[in-house]
């Protein structure tokens, strides 16, 4: 079943840290910061792309690790941002997309204040339960669980094989 209608979706906005991971960081003995993020959600940018929705990532991080999963997702990336509902504000003015037509994805208490201005705010399962209070939906998934793949498969009702196989013909 899914919850909502591909076309009435025009962006597709992720937090990073909390979502896209599982929130937790790795600090290494040379000061380097890892995290972890769930392979499948690759495949489900791959789905966003075939059906051409856009998709943004909105973090407050500064660390180089959110560029690189969004370059390897091929996804654009909006970070070190200080306020994330001004900063989305604008980039959807910039790109003539109705913020109401925006799904944003949080998990903290910093996604708050952008969630309240877009039409479909959602929050991860392990989100703060201000976040949750706030969300039209909440996903069965964690963050850094598979929070994209949910969003295309269950949320958005996306099948990768019939999309691929579309592309194929």
């Amino acid at each position: 079943m899914t919850l909502f209608s591909k076309d009435s979706i025009d962006l597709l906005v992720f937090d990073f840290d909390g979502v896209l991971t599982d929130n937790r960081v790795y600090v290494l003995e040379d000061g380097h910061e890892a995290v972890a993020c769930n392979r499948s959600d690759g495949l489900a940018f791959d789905m966003f792309r075939a059906i051409h929705l856009s998709t943004l990532i909105l973090s407050t991080e500064k660390n180089p690790v959110v560029s690189a999963r969004a370059k390897k997702l091929c996804v654009p990336v909006l970070q070190a941002v200080k306020n994330k509902r001004r900063t989305l504000i604008e980039h959807c003015a910039s790109s003539s997309i109705d913020i109401k037509r925006v799904m944003f994805i949080g998990n903290d208490l910093n996604d708050i204040s952008v969630m309240s201005c877009v039409g479909f705010p959602v929050a991860v399962f392990d989100a703060h339960p201000k976040v949750k209070e706030l969300a039209c939906t909440v996903l069965s998934t964690a963050g850094g669980q598979g929070v994209a793949r949910e969003i295309a498969e269950k949320t958005l009702g996306l099948d990768y094989i019939t999309l691929t196989s579309l592309q194929n013909e």
